[in-house]
C-alpha cells in the first residue's frame, strides 16, 4: 500500500485517486500494486459500480517513475506491479471512467484508453515519448489506439510522440468530452454516479459486447511488455534516460 494513491467511496463509485503532486503523480510500483487491488476489490464488492480513476490538480500522470526505469535499465529486475495494474484494467467487469488535468504522459495517457468515457480539461495534453526514450508502446495502446483513433492518428501518438490537445483527443475520439478545471471532479463524479443508476447486469453485457476478447488484449499487452523489458536494458534506452535526467540536473 502507498499513501499515493487515495481510495474513497461516493455512493456506488469507487474513486482511485493518484496523489503525488510534488512528482506530477509519477507512478512508483507501489502506487501500481495499490491501484490494481482497488480495481480487484472494486469488481468483487456489488456495492461497487463504476470505477473513477483521477489525479490532482494540473497532473493526472507524468507517467512512469524514472527511478524504476532507471533502475532495470542499469541491471535491475522490475517486478509485476505494473503488469497486475494493467491487467485488472483491462480485465474489468465494471465500468473505469477518468479525470485528466494537465500532464498526461506515457501510461498517463494509456490509461486512458481502457477506460470506458474520460472528462478532460481544456489545458490537459496527452502524450506518449516511448520512442523517443528508446521504448515501445505500453498497456495494450499499439492494439487499442489503432482501434480508438484510426492508424495515422494512434502512429502520431504513440510512432511519432506527437503531443494531443485536450480538443484534439476529443476529435480523435480518445475522450468523451472536455469540461473546465474548476468543474472537472464534480462532473466525473456526476457522471460514474449516473451510470452507476444503470441496470448493472444489461450494462456489463453492453460493456463486453464492446470491448471484445480481453484474451486478446491481455495477449499484447504480454508482448509489449517482453519487448518493453527488453528495451530498457537497450544501449538506447541507457543513453535516452542518462540525457533526460541531464537535463533535469541541468
Amino acid at each position: 500500500m502507498t499513501d499515493h494513491i487515495e481510495i474513497t467511496r461516493h455512493g456506488a463509485v469507487q474513486a482511485i485517486r493518484m496523489n503525488r503532486p510534488d512528482k506530477k503523480n509519477a507512478i512508483t510500483r507501489a502506487m501500481y500494486a495499490t491501484m490494481a487491488a482497488a480495481l480487484t476489490a472494486g469488481d468483487a464488492d456489488p456495492a461497487i459500480r463504476v470505477h473513477l480513476v483521477l489525479g490532482v490538480p494540473g497532473a493526472f500522470s507524468s507517467g512512469n517513475d524514472l527511478a524504476d526505469f532507471m533502475a532495470v535499465a542499469l541491471g535491475g529486475e522490475g517486478g509485476t506491479e505494473v503488469y497486475d495494474f494493467l491487467i485488472a484494467l483491462a480485465r474489468s467487469r465494471k465500468p473505469v471512467l477518468s479525470a485528466v488535468d494537465g500532464i498526461a504522459v506515457g501510461i498517463g495517457t494509456t490509461i486512458n484508453l481502457h477506460c470506458d468515457l474520460t472528462l478532460a480539461t481544456p489545458r490537459t495534453v496527452f502524450r506518449t515519448p516511448f520512442v523517443d526514450l528508446g521504448l515501445v508502446p505500453e498497456a495494450g495502446s499499439s492494439l487499442l489506439a489503432p482501434a480508438t483513433l484510426g492508424r495515422q492518428q494512434a502512429f502520431a501518438l504513440l510512432g511519432l510522440g506527437e503531443g494531443f490537445s485536450a480538443d484534439r483527443a476529443l476529435a480523435a475520439g480518445l475522450i468523451y468530452r472536455v469540461v473546465p478545471e474548476a468543474d472537472l471532479e464534480a462532473e466525473a463524479l456526476a457522471l460514474a454516479a449516473t451510470l452507476a443508476t444503470r441496470p448493472p447486469e444489461a450494462l456489463a453485457i453492453a460493456r463486453d459486447l464492446m470491448l471484445g476478447d480481453r484474451d486478446t488484449l491481455v495477449a499484447r499487452i504480454e508482448e509489449e511488455g517482453r519487448h518493453f523489458r527488453a528495451r530498457l536494458k537497450s544501449d538506447e534506452a541507457r543513453e535516452a534516460f542518462m540525457a533526460f535526467m541531464g537535463r533535469k540536473k541541468g
